[in-house]
C-alpha cells in the first residue's frame, strides 16, 4: 500500500517539478518553492514516510523497505535529509559498524501534511494520471 500511495504522488511531482524547476529560478527567495525542493523528490518523500511507519532504522532495513532504490541513491538522499535536518543519523562504535536513521521533530511535523497529500492522490488518482 505504501509503495503503491507514493507511486502516485511521484506522478505528481514530477509532473509539477518541471514546471517549478523554471520558477525557482525566477522566484528564488519563495518560501514555499525553497521548503518543498528539500523534500519533494520521489525518493525523500518515501524515505521520510518509511522512517515515520517503522521508527528508528538501520541503513540496510531502510533499503529493503524500498527496494527499488539504489544503495548510491538511499546514501545520498538519506545525507541530503539529515543535512535538512529532517532525519538524524546516530553511528555507534561497535564492530560491525552500526547506524541508524530516524526523524528529527522537524521531520515528524511534517508527516501529518505528507499525509493528507497521500490521502489527496488517492482521491484524484484518476484526475492526475489523465
Amino acid at each position: 500500500m505504501l509503495v503503491t500511495c507514493w507511486r502516485i504522488l511521484f506522478i505528481f511531482v514530477n509532473r509539477k517539478k518541471k514546471t517549478m524547476k523554471s520558477a525557482d529560478l525566477q522566484y528564488p527567495q519563495c518560501p514555499i518553492r525553497n521548503v518543498l525542493a528539500r523534500f519533494s523528490d520521489k525518493w525523500s518523500l518515501l524515505i521520510l514516510t518509511t522512517l515515520h511507519e517503522k521508527g528508528t532504522l538501520r541503513y540496510s532495513e531502510v533499503c529493503k523497505s524500498i527496494p527499488d532504490i539504489s544503495q548510491k541513491m538511499l546514501s545520498s538522499t538519506l545525507k541530503r535529509l539529515e543535512e535538512e535536518g529532517l532525519i538524524s543519523r546516530e553511528a555507534f562504535a561497535e564492530i560491525p559498524p552500526r547506524v541508524e536513521y530516524s526523524l528529527t521533530g522537524t521531520g515528524e511535523s511534517l508527516m501529518p501534511i505528507v499525509g493528507e497529500l497521500i490521502d489527496w492522490s488517492r482521491l484524484h488518482f484518476k484526475e492526475i494520471v489523465r
